[in-house]
């Protein structure tokens, strides 16, 4: 049975669940067959080849058509993971600069606890800063699990997973390695400790920081990759796998095309004489061996212009959380909005995308993606972009933090995790733009709403199924596709009187040429064409197609 063949009989299950739920809720029982259904119904987009609305590297040429961000909402669940209660190992702090990870149906996080001993003295700074553990079935009811690995306080039944070596962690990022079945989790770690001789404006001790990488068997014992001996959790040069420059690694931490990469914070000196916190790059063969020369992945306007103290500018906030996809990486990278007081900073979410894993972009410039929450709210001040994204069902949640650096300097409690949704795979839109249809006064030729890809490798593994995440579609308002060869020539068996038409909504909507069983014979590079058609065709909201 073909793919679009098995994706058909999904949706005439989903319709018929549908109609099933509705009963559910007329008769106020509850009912969980609707959401395995609204999973069962879709394919992993991140196996497939996309071409977002927002991403111009993928969707290049475009005729009277505009680009609309949308804006994500927060669930009525946040914070969806809270502080602990006193005496727990995230009483003081659940920080996410964490992860989440979803797989065989268990949505596992890890993020940085942090206990009242925080407020304590007599212990060293960093020593409070830990990594816990908790996992869900849904992905917004969580659970703090008693693993019985780490003892705190006397006392094992906590979510603390082990390190081997134990070092305070800052940032923690936990990826799946599919190319490593011995170890296929692997954990990046900003590790840090206060440094004497580093002395702050108050005379108080800076702080040191640097990389450290850990692999598990199982994502909840965790060993050190490389020869680490602390001392008071202090390392020592020579063990460092990134030379001791002022960096905060493991804001993103992430694996494209076979190499793993770092996506962090600092004020390197670089050649470009970018002002403030940039984001930088490193990568590695092995997570061991790293080369010591780094990139500027992204960098806000105001940044390259204007010079002043570092926290006063805006300016890009620790690095870039990542969502690889297969030929593109979604990202969110925070905005630090900079003040001469730390009372008046304030961090929001920004969004990227990045076709190299190097360098990001923004679709829309200096858009804030997730705004911080009110005062009084629990995510007031400023927010966290933590290493979480997932399809569920007919939502795409993405999990963030929250640190108001208002705050900062009086040590509250603080953090949470939280989760802001958009319907599956909405990032943005493409609807028809008649505004650019000339001046009232010059007759323009009549011509179509429409774009072209930039030429895409096909794996060379067979027949092809395409997919449209679409609404407004029907009798009235319909995409026409075409396929073309890698130059731009329309391949007769897909285009014309062979185009495609596409008039049904959805998230996962198959694609069908009337010659549909040549899709076998496709050349490895290819464009698609799409013509938005139809007297209602202001009405079409193109998100994403998708090619298996």
């Amino acid at each position: 049975m073909t793919d679009i063949a098995i994706l058909g009989l999904h949706r005439q299950a989903f319709s018929c669940i549908d109609r099933l739920a509705a009963v559910c809720v007329l008769l106020t029982a509850p009912c969980l067959a609707p959401a395995v259904a609204a999973e069962a119904a879709y394919f992993d987009e991140t196996q497939a080849i996309t071409l977002f609305a927002f991403d111009e590297l993928a969707i290049p040429f475009k005729q009277n058509l505009r680009l609309e961000m949308k804006e994500p909402q927060r669930h009525p669940a946040n914070p969806v993971v809270a502080r602990g209660e006193p005496g727990k190992p995230d009483s003081w702090a659940v920080q996410f600069y964490g992860s989440v990870i979803r797989e065989e149906g268990k949505f596992k996080m890890w993020y940085v606890a942090v206990g009242e001993e925080r407020l304590e003295g007599g212990v060293p700074r960093s020593s409070p800063w830990r990594v816990a553990y908790a996992e869900s079935d849904d992905g917004v009811k969580w659970t703090k699990p008693n693993l019985g690995l780490f003892k705190y306080r006397g006392d094992t039944a906590n979510n603390l997973v082990r390190l081997e070596p134990r070092l305070g962690v800052l940032n923690v990022k936990v990826i799946k390695d599919e190319d490593d079945a011995a170890y296929p989790y692997k954990l990046g770690a900003h590790v840090w400790w206060p440094n004497a001789r580093k002395k702050r404006a108050d005379g108080s001790a800076g702080r040191s920081g640097t990389f450290v990488p850990y692999r598990s068997t199982d994502g909840l014992r965790w060993e050190a990759m490389i020869e680490v001996d602390p001392v008071e959790f202090e390392i020592a040069t020579s063990d460092m796998a990134l030379d001791p420059w002022h960096y905060e690694p493991v804001g993103g931490f992430y694996k494209w095309d076979g190499v793993y990469f770092l996506s962090g914070q600092n004020a390197i000196k670089d050649g470009r004489n970018n002002h403030g916190r940039v984001t930088r790059q490193f990568f590695s063969p092995d997570l061991v061996n790293w080369h010591q020369a780094s990139a500027i992945g992204f960098v806000r306007p105001e940044q390259r212009t204007i010079r002043g103290r570092g926290s006063e500018i805006e300016q890009t906030h620790e690095g870039i959380s990542a969502w690889p996809r297969r030929n593109v990486i979604v990202g969110i990278s925070g905005m630090w909005h900079g003040a001469r007081e730390w009372s008046d900073i304030t961090i929001d979410l920004g969004f990227v995308y990045s076709h190299d894993g190097v360098y990001f972009r923004e679709p829309e410039h200096e858009m804030i993606f997730i705004e911080r929450g009110a005062d009084g709210a629990w995510d007031q001040g400023g927010l966290l972009q933590g290493q979480g994204f997932e399809n569920v069902g007919e939502q795409t949640y993405i999990y963030y933090g929250a640190w108001d650096p208002r705050n900062s300097k009086a040590s509250p409690r603080r953090g949470g995790v939280g989760i802001v949704t958009l319907p599956r795979d909405h990032f943005a839109q493409l609807v028809v733009d008649l505004q650019t249809q000339g001046p009232r006064d010059y007759q323009m030729p009549k011509t179509s709403s429409s774009f072209v890809s930039a030429a895409i490798d096909l794996p060379k593994d067979g027949a092809h199924g395409f997919y449209v995440n679409a609404q407004g579609l029907g009798d009235d308002a319909w995409l026409r596709l075409e396929l073309l060869n890698a130059t731009g020539v329309p391949m007769p068996r897909f285009s014309g009187d062979n185009a495609a038409i596409v008039r049904e909504n959805g998230f996962q909507a198959p694609v069908r040429w009337p010659k549909h069983e040549a899709l076998a014979t496709l050349p490895n590079r290819i464009r698609v064409k799409a013509y938005f058609e139809g007297t209602a065709k202001t009405d079409i909201r193109y998100h994403a197609l998708y090619i298996r």
